[in-house]
């Protein structure tokens, strides 16, 4: 089979295929994780503001923060060298070692440092295995289908604070550290299970003796200056988040304060902007196949940036909380069609350092939109930075025209593997040809269809599988 070939998914008229069954298994799985780590995230931070204040926690986020960030770097490309699947099983497992032998130190000691060296091996693992997660959806479905797979994806990542932050709180109001972290542990050996079966029969890594993993470091930056459309939709991604952090983390609560309207505003805000999101989650897992990209990619993005205009303009709580729930419910509509477009863009052998990427954007754009923001709000006032805030998010719908407005990438860019990708076209008689020994990428001739399709199946179950969906 030639890599000319692979881009056909489903038979003309045959809608694509999507593995439902592990698509909610994967879901479910991420949903428990995240709602594990808000859990363990409140149990830590409060038991660090015990122990030393506002230095401590401070010293625990950062350590599980800087380490995660900078794992992100190297993470893309051992998704793509090793395999998803190698990745995945190894970080989650470590994980639950690594929080079961730390609920047995903090049994044992009261010290705040073995809290630091936690946090920080725990970021780490989360570093590593981010990259490698974001690759398993494309696996799982394909063209439209992919699209509502991710809003549902999106759907439970809104959902994982609003469950385990309280969890979290009850777990370390009623006990102890330890208990809440044994809980997350056992959390992590569900997740294990689910990755198992998710990722079995998955193809392998590209791995190649001799490779130098210094050197593919910068593959990330490499792969957004080659592909215009990553690079436009790593853009748009960049300023939403930048556009996002400062308002919603800072501004929010002193323009509240300044109009005297109280710190239950600013759960009502929050929790109306929630529930829009929320329900473009709902909205996207059931109908975002009829909905059309140029509405969720780009008229969303316009309608996030004039809203976070309005925002700065409302004189009342329900009117800010109101066009709060409107700018949730763009986002979620949002989020997952940047998300569904940038990894429909990534060539296939290298979608782990694509996603190690856009995973980046988000992690380390906050910070920079708090520092750049606040110290803009210390010269023009917290209203007016708002406003800019506002107008750069208006930027992001340009940068996603623009990825629209790029070439989508070709067959021989969304192949497996490097090697077969600047093969030229065969005739037709070296088409049939093609699956004997000789051919040049003999060791990934079979894994590269499955691997692209998106699948764990073996091709005649794929066809099963579309026959059953469409029918």
């Amino acid at each position: 089979m030639t890599s000319t070939e692979l881009p056909k998914t489903a038979p003309d008229g045959v809608q694509a295929a999507v593995q439902w069954r592990k698509v909610i298994t994967l879901t479910a799985s991420q949903g428990l994780s995240l709602t594990a780590d808000y859990v363990l995230l409140v149990a830590l931070a409060w038991t660090a503001v015990q122990l030393g204040g506002v230095g401590a926690i401070t010293t625990l986020m950062l350590a599980g923060t800087v380490p995660r960030a900078l794992t992100l770097v190297f993470s893309g490309p051992i998704a793509d060298s090793l395999g998803a699947r190698f990745v995945l099983l190894r970080t989650t497992s470590a994980r639950a070692v690594l929080l079961a032998a730390g609920a047995v130190v903090v049994f044992t000691t009261p010290w705040f440092w073995p809290l630091v060296v936690v946090a920080a091996i725990e970021g780490v693992l989360l570093g590593i295995g981010s990259p490698a997660a974001g690759t398993l959806m494309p696996r799982l479905a394909q063209g439209e289908q992919l699209a509502r797979a991710n809003s549902l994806s999106s759907l439970v990542t809104r959902l994982a604070p609003i469950i385990g932050t309280p969890i979290g709180a009850w777990l370390i109001a009623t006990g102890e550290l330890w208990e809440a972290m044994a809980v997350v542990a056992a959390t992590c050996g569900v997740s294990f299970a689910a990755m198992w079966v998710v990722t079995r029969g998955m193809a392998g890594g590209d791995r190649t003796p001799g490779e130098n993993m210094l050197r593919r470091s910068g593959d990330g930056i490499r792969l957004l200056r080659t592909y215009g459309r990553l690079r436009w939709l790593f853009i748009c991604a960049f300023l939403l988040d930048m556009a996002f952090g400062w308002p919603i983390e800072v501004a929010l609560p002193l323009i509240v304060d300044g109009r005297g309207w109280g710190v239950g505003s600013v759960a009502v805000v929050v929790v109306a902007f929630s529930c829009g999101a929320i329900a473009a989650g709902v909205t996207g897992a059931l109908l975002a196949h009829r909905i059309p990209l140029m509405v969720r990619l780009v008229v969303t993005g316009v309608g996030i940036g004039l809203g976070i205009l309005a925002m700065a303009a409302m004189n009342s709580v329900f009117t800010l909380a109101a066009v709060g729930a409107l700018v949730g419910l763009m986002a979620g509509l949002n989020g997952p069609a940047i998300v569904t477009v940038y990894q429909q863009a990534s060539p296939r052998a290298r979608m782990g350092t694509a996603m190690s990427m856009l995973t980046l954007a988000g992690i380390g754009t906050v910070p920079v939109s708090i520092v750049v923001f606040g110290a803009l709000s210390a010269v023009i006032g917290v209203t007016a930075t708002w406003f800019v805030c506002g107008f750069v998010a208006l930027a992001a719908p340009v940068a996603a025209l623009r990825a629209l407005r790029q070439p989508p990438p070709g067959p021989e860019s969304l192949g497996g593997t490097d090697t077969a990708a600047p093969s030229p076209e065969p005739e037709p008689a070296t088409a049939e040809a093609q699956p004997t020994p000789d051919s040049q990428p003999t060791p990934e001739a079979q894994p590269v269809p499955v691997a692209f399709e998106g699948s764990d199946r073996d091709p005649a179950d794929q066809v099963l599988v579309a026959a059953s969906r469409t029918a």
